[in-house]
């Protein structure tokens, strides 16, 4: 559930992984080398420019639409790593992309052009806006890439950097690439759907199941066979076997590495330098603050979750495990608060989530969406037949302002979780030419079968409206540089605008108007709805702690500085015995689950940022739903104010021009249920965040 980006080391920052000129299956081993010698022309002509003759347009503004370019020609390509279903094509998009990500490395230590940028900086041009604020962090990105070392110690950083690229593709495609099923008996799976079962791949007698979405969670959260249940979610905890804990080893080791060149006293320390956080003595406090007050309704969830177990089981002695959260989650909303989540998946067929989605969304932001699937299947642009295109138009102007993919439905290969892709950025060419957004909706929920449609669970509506709420972060982006445009905000504010819109799928008029019955039409009973907003805090206490522990892990992970820290261990130290970690369960040696932890490359030092961004979330929420909801009004000032500025402003800026104020704990203390701590969590945030 989150956004995918990729780091580039150098005087470019972040670089988002997508962007389409090409269809998806334009592409071969020549598509990169053709692009990156473009590119080459370009560095060159900027570099060619006479000191005398310097301009924004011919040195820094050549240097962004010189991005944009290359993006514009292989993001595509590399996209096609994650979705596409031939082999061929994904293998030599990853080599295109380890290509794309060294050149980025080499061209950041190109000393050439950056004199000519020096040059053009210490001219001290009067710059506004973007325009000032891209020579600021085009500077201290150089400083960043290790252009003030020694030319010796450059070279070793960008072998370093190409070192750390390499391992962080193979993580990646380790986590892609595993496969395991679980054999199973129709016994082991008591509890679970036939629709269900007869869903899953059989060898003889046995079940074999599979490890993606569609089927662990419905093991996880019906299976009544505890031993099926462990069996199942200590599988889930190894994806990506073993052989990725000794690259993730590696990779950490070449962070470390690199920090210690660039004389950082930690990765963490590199990669807060660029957020909202500024130091991690920020995002250590921020854990500081919340845990204790967390704590308190964890403890409460957790004595609810033991003594529903206990009951269930009738041993008096029984403990609460990690594999049974879901499970008696699911228990207890339908004993306390008469919600049956199976019965409320039939209320949410996938086909009608989507109308209600696109609708609001048209409606709140003045939008108009018109597939054109058939277009881009006869044009090539479509790698798969889930996957469906849609233009998108501003109604007050009639201009078509970008374009989305939604890809929707598991299959072998494809990326495993659910995420959004910036494919391109609203941008404005020096020339004055103006590319439009596009984006791609990726995600894997459960395909329809003969007889009935794709039925979500209501936290799968809910990562639908969160992923979508990306893309629309992309398409309505207005700022006019590249490396402003869409969702290139500090990656502690990036998932902010996506998980406020997860609120919109727990209001009764926003329910009223898609959710109803895939068989009878018959609309989301309100004593349903109300149970389930009624039930919406229980165990958000150990849901919270279960996101600070990964946050944890990943920041104490690149908080070491020898980087040389056992990472299955460390995990088992953070979560600890019995009542004494970060989570109050007991630890699972067992388990390497890091070795799937798919954050650790991209989101690197920067999983904290899920429940750093949670707080602006929701107090961003508030705001909202005191103007209305489902106001276009409301709506169009949120547009205006944080989704069309892109990363054009400071984060906090955004927070607080939306706002009309500092942000504080409250509205997040409130959506995890525990009002009464409030008192001692409010008041103004830093300006370098909480």
């Amino acid at each position: 559930m989150h956004i995918r980006l990729k780091r580039v080391y150098g005087a470019f920052a972040l670089m988002l992984l997508g962007a389409a000129s090409a269809g998806a299956t334009d592409f071969d081993e020549n598509t990169v080398s053709a692009a990156l010698e473009r590119a080459d022309a370009t560095v060159e002509r900027i570099i060619a420019v006479p000191a005398g003759d310097r301009t924004f347009e011919n040195t820094l503004g050549a240097l962004d639409d010189m991005v944009a370019r290359l993006d514009l020609d292989t993001n595509m390509f590399t996209f096609m790593a994650y979705v596409s279903p031939d082999p061929r094509l994904r293998e030599i998009a990853e080599q295109g992309d380890e290509r794309l990500r060294e050149w980025f490395i080499d061209v950041s230590q190109n000393e050439e052009l950056y004199a000519a940028v020096r040059e053009y900086a210490d001219a001290k041009p009067e710059l506004e806006g973007e325009r000032a604020r891209y020579l600021k962090e085009t500077l201290r990105d150089y400083r960043r890439a290790g252009m003030e070392l020694p030319k010796e110690e450059r070279e070793k950083l960008a072998e370093i950097k190409k070192e750390i690229s390499r391992l962080g593709l193979d993580f990646d495609r380790n986590i892609r690439e595993y496969e395991q099923h679980v054999p199973l008996t129709e016994e082991e799976l008591v509890g679970t759907s036939e629709d269900f079962r007869n869903s899953l791949t059989k060898s003889g007698d046995m079940y074999l199941v599979g490890l993606s979405y569609p089927e662990f969670l419905p093991i996880d959260d019906y299976c009544e066979n505890e031993t099926t249940r462990r069996k199942m979610w200590l599988a889930y905890k190894r994806r990506g076997g073993k052989k990725n804990i000794d690259v993730l080893e590696q990779l950490v080791a070449k962070r470390a590495e690199a920090a210690e060149v660039l004389g950082y006293e930690s990765p963490a320390a590199y990669e807060v330098e660029v957020r909202m956080s500024k130091m991690p003595s920020n995002v250590l406090e921020f854990y500081e603050k919340l845990r204790p007050l967390v704590r308190q309704k964890a403890e409460m969830d957790y004595a609810q979750f033991v003594e529903a177990k206990r009951k269930h089981t009738g041993d008096p002695e029984a403990q609460l495990r990690p594999w049974d959260f879901s499970f008696y989650k699911n228990r207890l909303l339908q004993d306390e608060y008469a919600v049956d989540s199976e019965k409320v998946q039939e209320y949410f067929p996938l086909h009608l989530v989507t109308e209600g989605l696109f609708s609001i969304t048209q409606s709140l932001y003045g939008l108009e969406y018109e597939e054109i699937t058939d277009q881009a299947r006869e044009e090539g642009l479509l790698w798969h037949e889930d996957a469906k295109l849609f233009a998108v138009r501003d109604k007050a102007s009639g201009e078509t302002i970008g374009e989305f993919f939604i890809d929707l439905h598991p299959r072998e290969n494809k990326y495993g979780h659910a995420a959004h892709w910036g494919l391109s950025q609203n941008k404005v060419w020096m020339d004055g030419k103006r590319t439009k957004p596009q984006s791609a909706l990726v995600c894997n929920f459960t395909k329809p079968t003969a007889d009935k449609p794709s039925l979500l669970t209501h936290d799968e509506v809910e990562t639908y409206f969160h992923e979508f709420g990306h893309c629309l972060h992309n398409l309505l982006s207005a700022a006019d540089m590249w490396s402003f445009s869409g969702a290139r905000v500090e990656r502690d504010f990036v998932e902010a605008p996506s998980q406020m819109f997860e609120n919109w799928i727990w209001d009764a008029d926003v329910l009223s108007t898609f959710a109803a019955h895939y068989e009878t039409g018959e609309p989301l009973p309100r004593s349903l709805l109300d149970g389930m907003i009624a039930a919406r805090n229980l165990g958000s206490g150990l849901s919270a702690e279960r996101q600070f522990f990964y946050g944890l892990y990943d920041f104490t992970l690149h908080s070491d500085q020898e980087g040389d820290l056992d990472t299955t261990a460390l995990g088992h130290e953070l979560w600890g015995a019995l009542g004494s970690g970060v989570e109050l369960y007991e630890a699972v040696p067992e388990t390497y689950f890091q070795s799937a932890f798919g954050h650790l490359t991209g989101y690197q030092a920067g999983y904290y940022g899920y429940q750093w961004s949670l707080v602006y979330a929701c107090d961003m929420f508030q705001r909202f739903k005191e103007l209305g909801m489902l106001d276009p009004e409301a709506g169009q000032f949120y547009r205006e104010k944080i989704l069309s500025q892109g990363g054009s402003q400071d984060g906090m800026d955004l927070v607080k021009g939306y706002l009309g104020r500092d942000p504080d704990y409250g509205a997040y203390l409130k959506h995890l249920g525990i009002e009464d701590a409030v008192g001692g969590a409010t008041g103004s945030s830093s300006s370098s965040g909480y």
